[in-house]
């Protein structure tokens, strides 16, 4: 497998590059199947989250591949591919591995060590999955980075350096508009991280919540979970009325334009009598408020573009070191397995020409000597294949632990010529058509 990552996240693009690029709707899946079909891809999967849109795949030509790569996501996210290219990150290989797992341990989140992230990646890996695109390599790869993010989170205090994006949201809202617990708060949106959203404000005091969502289902389910008494839902067209009545707005939905209008919340501002500010998170990319609310006063708007400048403010953690060193040991654990792997079709194709030369030969001596009892045949038998066994138990051996090794592929293409193996009979092993690629399947666990 020749890992491939294309994206662009927090890091590289500000905040509004990333607003025009954000994949919406059935973009995703219809990138998902583009990137797939391209000539030099195998395998693809997408990590689309709400500051990162990175192409992970399985590619024969690594520019090709990254060139091919980088014009869909321009397609397909509408921003100019000269614009774009210059925030992108390419990563390859055991770069590219070390870059995943880095994602999956929260070292390259927003908010550092948020676990929310895992269950993005395992969305992702389910999506590419559900749609084909997914075969054994990246199911194998994704499903060992949830489990290096699991190993950081629970022998590390990683959790303690980071929160979530909504807990870091609400601690910078509480520092401008002051206490949550008490206040009555409005969330936008159901889906995944305004579900989150709402929990939390329920755990930290909040005791009257509305909730308003596009579908009504959704937000009734959330209600019921939350609990009647503490949250009741709203009309999503009752949204700009609802300002004035509240201290707290989270949005999160997937809109592909402004939710919350700037005239709407001046007028909500102008209405309300509490001494405090009217608090609005806007977690959505593309942004769900209005930018122009930073500038009103009586309003205290915080966004992933004010989040991400207060979180590059604070101290790192002292944990951060120790999950580094986790990713760098499972990213050359993961190598080694992975090279050790490749070699594996070609020793089991090995024995069995040996197996086949062993049987020849019991078969010729037996036309030789028919009048032979059982008892010396079977002691021939075992004889001769114990030899075959002995001579090739160390080279075998040998040769898979030189594999493991950077470079190891070479031992196994010495190990076919020196044998002559038949080059069908080691990808009959693998499952790989000679000249060929194995095809993604939807297969594996998620």
């Amino acid at each position: 497998m020749s890992l491939l990552v294309v994206g662009l996240s927090h890091r590289t693009a500000p905040v509004g590059v990333l607003e025009r690029a954000a994949l919406t709707g059935d973009v995703p899946t219809r990138l998902l199947h583009d990137a797939a079909a391209t000539a030099t891809v195998a395998e693809a999967a997408l990590l689309n989250t709400c500051n990162r849109i990175e192409l992970y795949a399985d590619v024969d030509k690594f520019h090709a591949g990254v060139a091919e790569l980088s014009l869909l996501l321009a397609h397909h996210s509408g921003v100019d591919l000269e614009e774009l290219t210059s925030h992108l990150y390419v990563h390859y290989e055991d770069r590219a591995v070390h870059h995943l797992f880095s994602v999956a341990c929260g070292l390259d989140s927003m908010v550092v060590g948020e676990g929310q992230i895992l269950g993005q990646l395992r969305d992702a890996l389910a999506k590419a999955q559900e749609e084909h695109t997914a075969g054994r390599g990246l199911n194998e790869l994704f499903q060992q980075a949830l489990r290096v993010g699991k190993r950081a989170h629970s022998e590390t205090g990683i959790d303690k350096a980071g929160q979530s994006l909504v807990t870091f949201g609400l601690e910078q809202v509480a520092a401008g508009a002051g206490e949550i617990a008490g206040k009555r708060a409005l969330v936008v949106g159901a889906g995944s991280m305004s579900s989150l959203a709402a929990a939390t404000l329920v755990r930290v005091g909040v005791t009257d919540l509305l909730i308003a969502n596009r579908t009504p289902e959704r937000a009734e389910r959330l209600v019921e979970i939350l609990g009647g008494d503490v949250a009741r839902t709203l009309d999503l067209v009752k949204v700009p009325q609802a300002l004035a009545d509240v201290d707290l707005v989270i949005s999160c939905t997937g809109a592909a334009g402004v939710v919350i209008k700037a005239e709407d919340v001046a007028a909500a501002v102008a209405s309300r009598t509490a001494p405090t500010p009217l608090a609005l998170l806007d977690l959505a990319m593309p942004r769900d408020v209005d930018h122009a609310v930073h500038e009103l006063p009586g309003a205290l708007l915080v966004d992933l573009e004010s989040l991400s400048h207060a979180h590059a403010a604070t101290p790192g953690a002292g944990d951060v070191d120790e999950v580094t060193r986790i990713v760098a040991d499972e990213v050359t654990a993961f190598g080694a397995a992975q090279r050790a792997a490749r070699i594996a079709p070609t020793v089991v194709a090995l024995r069995a020409m040996a197996s086949d030369v062993v049987a020849a030969e019991l078969g010729r001596l037996d036309s030789r000597l028919p009048d032979l009892d059982e008892r010396s045949r079977a002691e021939i038998s075992q004889t001769v294949r114990r030899v075959v066994d002995k001579l090739l138990h160390a080279p075998t051996v040998r040769v898979k632990q030189l594999a493991a090794e950077p470079g190891g592929a070479s031992y196994a293409d010495a190990l076919r010529e020196l044998f002559d193996l038949d080059p069908a009979a080691v990808h009959a092993v693998s499952g790989t058509p000679v000249g060929g690629r194995p095809q993604p399947s939807g297969g594996g666990t998620r």
